[in-house]
């Protein structure tokens, strides 16, 4: 106990400098004119498990309410596994007749409502006697939204930052506004136009329409979804002369899952305790929330959206919510289902969504993730034995609410390597936190069970090399039948790879030699990575990289799982420089936003800060809309992609805000790097308790073009590799050893060193 008030007590005064939370210019907020008339440029506001978009619906002011957890699960129709496996794909595959297994397993996805996220239902607060807009400001350093009229009134409005609800606060009214609480469309028609990738109205859900209950001074909304699935919408007010103060929460209820209190207790509750210890507490738990690491660089553009970025990432994840899905706590509101059923994809999305967590510090919010793949890792097993025959663990590469397949694109969708990636994150959250608990109960135990799984999968050809009866790239020729390849990808092949390399490191660190002799034996049987004298990394054997493609799955070997990086040596330097030249090289026609965003975490891990920083200002300017949501497509209509549409997702945001982390700081080789990739202009810039590999938290600081100091915290001791980053002398206030370019010291658990230019 008194080694972790220490720790705390060291962590809270860790810095550097004194430093605020944001930097100059407001880059802290969000400030408009006027209401946004669409809901997906709506202010975002949430908490993880409930969440609200403000903006403006038919001359109305509109909350677009939702809540994690609304879905409707009903199996998917068209996916028997007594018919359909992984053996029996291949067979119609060899045999020539893949338009079979598209129409069985491809079609139910795109063409059936459900299952899918749905969404809540809205607030709409009749706002035309309040004249015109002033201003609409999202301050994210309190997670609150203030509208203003030109005649004075005021609107103040947040998501509790820890309970499922929401306030809002309208004063100086000159009159009365009306309140009214709408229902999603479920059982009437929907005079709305079809959106890219939002093909199904909801009415096709077959609900019968939920009731609303009116009083004076509240409204509740009671409805029911697919079998035992209920939610409520719940809100009451108070008006106070010339104000009026209200709350409101979204509750679901299903049979197998824990009883919560209903939405209308919450509000009653909590109008008990007021509006102002409510707000309180809510903007404690953000100062909490952005103290844990600051960022200041100077590109004012970079600097808002890596500030936009990790705002909307604490609205989004909690240690006890759902993870991240496509549109997390934002769901569509537009009358019809959400871009992609707003489900869970495990071919990139859910991935790239936790990057910021570990340089950012939020390992706690990344948790959620974690702690969701652990609880239905017996539904993930069930459905390793169904489909592909053998024990261990696999996750499929689309999913439900509960873990349940959903189909879609079957090479992605069943692809055999999901739970591989998935696994990289457990890894990540032991070498980040140096959880040794974690490790043995968790980490260990996950990649085991996968690496179990690709044994009994992989067959052995007549050299004794292990490969996949059936091998795919995400998302490299589609859905087509040449989709799927006969030896193995780079992409799989990087995944099964890391799996048995660290599977193998993990159980020594562990004192599991025999078990580590047994991975090390399997990744002897596997192949190297296929590569091209001259456009690096390949799709696979004979496929050299030859067309612009939106996902970068054949690098993977690269970032995010560092098989192959520059500090390596000259061979695989001369592999990833080449690797990202033929990306350059075949552009950018067929990028979406997350590619740029990912690209940007490419460059940076190479040291190209420059093209770091571009790529990320065209993510910035081109592929997000004026609330900061990225959309996919190319709002610029500039040439950067050839794709123009916007069905918003959240990957490419996140990614973006890990790639400024990169820029700052690196870890992933086992030697800490700061400011290993910023652009030759940026002279002045500075971290704050960014975390690295080692569970070492650091700050550092640069001014002039020249690093000050550099601060490093240990929490859990242990040796610490950084390279010399100071240009000239440097002191140090403890003892420490030179090896090469690296400063070397060994520091005890709560320790801080401090290292300072003398120059």
């Amino acid at each position: 106990m008194k080694l972790i008030l220490i720790a705390f007590i060291a962590v809270s005064l860790f810095s550097c400098s004194p430093k605020k939370a944001f930097g100059k210019n407001e880059t802290h907020t969000l400030v408009f004119h006027e209401l946004a008339s669409t809901w997906d440029e709506g202010m975002p506001l949430g908490n993880g498990m409930v969440g609200a978009l403000v903006w403006q619906k038919n001359g109305k002011m509109r909350f677009s309410l939702d809540r994690a957890d609304l879905w409707d699960l009903r199996p998917m129709e068209g996916m028997d596994f007594k018919k359909w496996n992984y053996a029996s794909v291949y067979q119609h595959w060899e045999r020539d007749n893949y338009d079979v297994v598209i129409k069985e397993f491809d079609s139910a996805y795109s063409k059936v409502a459900a299952p899918s996220k749905i969404p809540g239902g809205a607030l709409e607060f009749d706002i035309e006697a309040l004249g015109k807009v002033k201003t609409v400001r999202l301050d994210i350093e309190t997670a609150t939204c203030v509208v203003e009229w030109e005649n004075k009134a005021k609107l103040t409005t947040f998501v509790h930052a820890e309970k499922p609800l929401g306030w809002y606060k309208f004063e100086n009214l000159p009159e009365h506004i009306a309140i009214e609480l709408i229902s999603p469309a479920y059982n009437r028609k929907n005079e709305e136009s079809h959106t890219s990738q939002s093909r199904n109205d909801l009415d096709e859900l077959g609900y019968d329409q939920g009731q609303i209950i009116k009083n004076d001074y509240s409204y509740t909304y009671n409805q029911k979804g697919w079998g035992d699935f209920v939610y409520q919408i719940h809100t009451s007010w108070k008006e106070e002369g010339n104000k009026l103060v209200g709350c409101w929460s979204v509750s679901s209820e299903n049979k197998d899952w824990e009883k919560l209190p209903k939405a209308s207790e919450v509000v009653k509750n909590e109008l008990k305790l007021g509006y102002e210890s409510s707000v309180k507490k809510h903007k404690d738990w953000w100062a909490n929330y952005w103290s844990k690491s600051v960022v200041e660089i100077p590109d004012s553009l970079l600097q808002k959206q890596y500030n936009l970025e990790m705002y909307k990432f604490g609205a989004a994840a909690r240690s006890n919510t759902p993870p991240i899905s496509l549109q997390a706590v934002w769901t569509a509101d537009h009358g019809k289902l959400p871009p992609w059923k707003g489900d869970f994809h495990h071919d990139l999305n859910t991935q790239l969504s936790y990057w910021p967590a570990y340089a950012g510090n939020y390992l706690e919010l990344e948790e959620g993730f974690l702690n969701w793949m652990w609880r239905h890792r017996s539904t993930f097993k069930d459905y390793t034995k169904t489909y592909f025959g053998v024990e261990g663990l696999n996750v499929p590469g689309v999913t439900t609410l509960e873990g349940d397949p959903m189909g879609g694109w079957i090479q992605y969708s069943y692809s055999p390597t999901v739970s591989a990636w998935l696994a990289h994150h457990f890894y990540l959250h032991w070498k980040y936190s140096m959880d040794r608990e974690f490790l043995k109960t968790r980490t260990y135990p996950w990649i085991k069970d996968v690496a179990v799984f690709l044994d009994n999968l992989t067959i052995k050809t007549d050299k004794g090399k292990r490969k996949l009866l059936l091998s795919s790239s995400p998302e490299i020729y589609n859905n087509s039948k040449k989709a799927w390849f006969s030896q193995t990808t780079n992409y799989d092949l990087a995944l099964i790879r890391w799996t048995y390399e660290k599977a193998a490191e993990l159980a020594r660190e562990l004192k599991l030699e025999n078990e580590a002799a047994k991975w090390e034996q399997i990744l002897s049987e596997c192949p190297t990575l296929a590569i091209d004298p001259e456009t690096g990394l390949m799709f696979a054997p004979g496929f050299p990289y030859d067309e612009s493609h939106r996902h970068f799955s054949h690098q993977m070997a690269y970032h995010p799982l560092g098989l192959f990086d520059i500090s390596k040596g000259d061979e695989q330097r001369e592999v990833i420089e080449n690797t990202l030249v033929a990306l350059e090289k075949e552009g950018s026609s067929q990028w979406v936003g997350y590619s740029f965003s990912w690209m940007g975490n490419l460059y940076a891990r190479a040291f190209e800060g420059d093209k770091a920083a571009e790529v990320l200002r065209t993510f910035s300017q081109c592929f997000c809309l004026k609330n900061s949501f990225h959309v996919n497509g190319d709002q610029c209509k500039a040439g950067h992609s050839d794709f123009i549409y916007r069905p918003f997702t959240l990957e490419g945001n996140f990614a973006f805000a890990s790639a400024i982390q990169e820029m700052l700081l690196q870890s992933h080789s086992g030697v800490i790097r700061v400011f290993p990739a910023i652009p030759q202009d940026w002279k002045d810039c500075s971290f704050d308790k960014l975390r690295g590999y080692g569970a070492f938290v650091i700050s550092a600081n640069k001014e002039n073009g020249f690093i000050q100091n550099v601060k490093i915290f240990s929490e859990k001791g242990g040796v610490v590799r950084m390279q010399n980053p100071f240009s000239g002398k440097f002191e140090i206030d403890r003892d420490y050893q030179l090896e090469g370019e690296n400063i070397v010291i060994e520091m005890q658990e709560g320790e801080i060193v401090n290292i300072k230019s003398i120059n």
